[in-house]
């Protein structure tokens, strides 16, 4: 608009200029009619009205320039002739216009490019703070969040239709160079506002799959942190005097006050507070299975020291049931010495009487068993071997 302004009026100037130049013509083609004029009437009285009819057109022809009021006395001093330098002079102011016209186009032109440059650069910052690498990672990474990721579903979908929204998540490239024209400048900076919102709504529906994501996993976290309380406090009952050292149970009572403590919104709080848990369980179920295994191999010793001696009584047992039945064997049968009974002075003799063998009150099956049986001191029938007979 103000250069439409500025050669507007450099035209009204020129037209102007020259509307006066044709004024100054017709004055003094005037002069010289009225002089004529004067000339005939005194000559000719007939062609007055010739005359008269000339400057009749004349001034019908004056009637098609604007009117100009001169006043009585300036009338004479406008028949004069004008100074030669007057058109000159005009001519010049018109081309200082002009000039000037085309200065002023020139600056404004210049306003408007640095104009549409500083706006494309504000609008590449925007959006170059809202599409930097960290800002796309965190994009990148609620976009892969699943739906049962999450407490509210609708994050999830909003956000697939934002990045589709903004063609996909990459990084956007705009160009605002000085180099570049105004009609350029303004192309690239409207194109930067359109994607600044696009990634806008980018950002707003990945903040708020992250908040869903997080209250689902803070959730979870507790419930787990529960149920290992439960878990570590039914473990501290059932292992008093079950554990090889005492130390884990004190550990385990530790972690569990600990647990109890826990508070705020921060899931990971949660999942380390289970962990520890998880870590002092295991270290009372070690030294459970420590202690088991002990047990164990302390009755194994046991019973094996207790097979050892009822075997060395076994052996004892027989040893001395062998002894017994050999000297059973040499007292089996005793000789009876002969007795002499005198009948006054005769002499005669009686004959022996056989000694009576003695009862043998061992368990035959027991010692034919075990190769006690014996003939003469030798043993007759040996377990495992043939019985001798005679």
């Amino acid at each position: 608009m103000p250069t439409v302004f500025v050669v507007g009026a450099a035209a009204y100037v020129f037209g102007d200029t020259l509307a006066l130049c044709g004024r100054l013509r017709w004055e003094k083609e005037v002069d010289s009619a009225s002089g004529k004029k004067g000339y005939l009437m005194a000559d000719q009285g007939d062609e007055r009205s010739t005359d008269l009819e000339s400057s009749s057109d004349l001034v019908k022809d004056e009637a098609s320039t604007p009117p100009t009021v001169v006043p009585e006395d300036e009338k004479a001093a406008s028949r004069k002739r004008r100074p030669k330098w007057l058109v000159p002079l005009v001519v010049a102011v018109v081309v200082i216009v002009v000039v000037a016209g085309l200065v002023g186009w020139h600056l404004v032109e210049s306003h408007r490019h640095d104009s549409a440059l500083e706006s494309c650069n504000q609008a590449a910052r925007s959006l170059r703070g809202k599409t930097g690498s960290a800002q796309l990672a965190e994009y990148q990474e609620a976009s892969g969040v699943k739906v049962d990721q999450v407490k509210d579903a609708k994050t999830v979908a909003d956000m697939s239709r934002s990045v589709k929204a903004a063609g996909g998540l990459k990084p956007p490239t705009i160009q605002c160079k000085a180099s570049m024209s105004t009609s350029e400048l303004n192309t690239e900076a409207s194109k930067a506002k359109k994607l600044d919102g696009e990634y806008a709504a980018v950002s707003k529906s990945a903040k708020a799959v992250t908040a869903s994501r997080d209250a689902k996993t803070l959730e979870g976290a507790k419930t787990a942190l529960n149920s290992k309380k439960d878990e570590a406090s039914k473990l501290l009952g059932d292992s008093d005097g079950k554990v090889a050292d005492n130390a884990t149970r004190d550990d385990l009572q530790t972690a569990m006050d600990q647990a109890g403590q826990i508070k705020g919104d921060k899931a990971k709080a949660y999942q380390e507070a289970t962990n520890s848990l998880q870590v002092a369980i295991d270290r009372v179920d070690a030294s459970m299975q420590a202690k088991s295994q002990a047990d164990q191999q302390a009755a194994a010793q046991a019973a094996q020291t207790q097979a050892s001696q009822q075997t060395a009584k076994r052996s004892k047992s027989s040893q001395q049931g062998l002894s017994s039945s050999h000297s059973r064997g040499r007292r089996g049968y005793t000789p009876s010495r002969p007795t002499t009974s005198q009948h006054g002075g005769g002499g005669g003799g009686s004959a022996p009487t056989p000694a009576t063998p003695q009862e043998d009150h061992s368990n035959w099956r027991e010692r034919l068993q075990n190769g006690t049986v014996s003939n003469g001191g030798k043993p007759v029938c040996q377990k495992g071997q043939a019985c001798g007979i005679g």
